[in-house]
């Protein structure tokens, strides 16, 4: 072989290589700024006042996490929930959902399916009152097993639901929800 053609594969030889260096420090770039902005949720104390439904679980993810603080409030709801239909519509999510908790609330639109571990259920995103201390929109995702449900209340700081919903969605399929629900509901 002369040498010009050595070089010449020598050349492409180290362009590949340098190539797959490239390719491989820009997925770890990639990687390490979708792990730097991953939610971490916290628990915290629950806020509100006992009523008939007693206590549940609250959770906050921070701004710099979520892009806008996030509390999220979880109970259950042992014996509320129709056992042979679930969560149907938007009026089964705006009746077993808890947005009482959080203040006057309007429909951002219809409500979804969405599946958390195996049970079924709905979420419907809410602009609050502007005089709302605790945000400016929120998500109810209400779901069940069997005639018990859970419902999930998010409070957001931002008037941007949808791009929350998915990290809640998530945080919901997650060990610490689905651990509580199981003790919870008996699962």
């Amino acid at each position: 072989m002369r040498p010009s053609g050595r070089a010449a594969i020598v050349t492409a030889s180290l362009g590949s290589v340098l190539a797959a260096v490239v390719l491989a420090w820009s997925g770890l770039q990639q990687h390490a700024a979708a792990t730097a902005t991953a939610p971490i949720w916290i628990e915290t104390p629950w806020p509100f006042p006992t009523d008939p439904w007693g206590k549940g679980k609250a959770f906050r993810c921070k701004a710099a996490d979520c892009g806008t603080e996030v509390n999220v409030y979880l109970r259950a709801k042992i014996g509320f929930c129709n056992c042979t239909t679930g969560v149907a519509d938007d009026d089964d999510v705006d009746r077993m959902g808890d947005l009482v908790l959080v203040g006057e609330a309007s429909p951002l639109g219809g409500s979804h399916p969405v599946r958390i571990a195996r049970m079924d259920g709905r979420s419907r995103a809410y602009a609050l009152n502007t005089r709302n201390p605790l945000g400016k929109t929120a998500i109810s995702v209400v779901f069940r097993e069997r005639c018990d449900m859970i419902t999930a209340t998010a409070v957001l700081g931002h008037d941007r639901p949808a791009a929350i919903e998915p990290h809640l969605i998530e945080f919901l399929n997650g060990r610490t929800v689905m651990g509580w629900a199981e003790t919870t509901l008996g699962l």
